[in-house]
């Protein structure tokens, strides 16, 4: 599994926990927000800093920490913003080889394009087989694709293979209010909590274990919180992302 050149199989501790003998879940790491190649810079998080979670970001959890695992990150990032069409091409190869290698162990591909990133992945076309495609997800019907998103009016009702749960953030009100539009987008909101709380509601809204496992494709269908827990630097977050109590 070790052959990818994007896309990483069994390195995140979370998914492990899901993976087994129905899923494996394959993840896209780049350096999230704002990146410069060739003296432009460009955003992979359009609503990081509106939402405040650019110093809390998930980014410096685990093996985000490590620097070469952010060089490579940055590698990423830098290949993405300065060639598209490679990028992709080389996407596609990488979801080639982990549908071979899932239909070979008979378990269900899952694919997470934005590990670190908030990038409308539904406006990106590929090409698989000589045909261009809008994006991955029509391209590889196979692969069930997730993502998180702090971006509430996401176009993807229409692509049944591509789940998406909305981030809160309490940092800016501006932001919190479109947790609304999430909610009649069909999504569930991830709300991060400094510490597990025992309460089953938080504003009036049934929650998910979140820590359980990443794979938000089984979570009950909207309308929902999952809960996730503060990690790396987001433990010492002050700015209002993080949620202290439940309510």
């Amino acid at each position: 599994m070790s052959n990818y050149k994007l896309i990483g199989v069994g390195t995140n501790a979370k998914t492990i926990k899901g993976d087994g003998d129905e899923y494996l879940t394959g993840i896209l790491y780049m350096t999230p927000w704002k990146v410069t190649v060739n003296n432009k810079t460009f955003n992979s998080c359009s609503m990081a800093e509106q939402a405040g979670c650019i110093k809390a970001c998930l980014n410096t959890a685990g093996r985000g920490a490590f620097t070469n695992v952010q060089a490579a990150r940055e590698r990423k990032a830098q290949w993405f913003y300065s060639d598209r069409d490679t990028f992709m091409v080389q996407m596609v190869e990488d979801c080639e080889k982990f549908v071979k290698y899932c239909t070979k162990k008979d378990i269900q591909p899952v694919v997470r394009p934005n590990g670190t990133t908030d990038i409308r992945w539904e406006l990106i076309k590929c090409i698989r087989y000589g045909v261009t495609y809008d994006n991955l997800m029509l391209a590889f019907p196979e692969i069930q694709f997730y993502d998180y998103t702090k971006i509430a009016n996401r176009k993807i009702t229409h692509l049944g293979n591509y789940h998406m749960t909305w981030s809160y953030s309490g940092a800016n009100e501006k932001y919190s209010e479109q947790m609304s539009q999430a909610l009649n987008n069909g999504m569930n909101i991830a709300v991060v909590f400094r510490k597990p709380n025992v309460n089953t509601h938080w504003k009036g809204l049934p929650i998910i274990d979140g820590d359980k496992d990443d794979l938000r494709i089984k979570d009950a269908k909207g309308g929902h919180i999952v809960a996730l827990y503060a990690k790396g630097r987001a433990k010492k977050d002050t700015t209002g992302f993080v949620v202290d109590i439940a309510i």
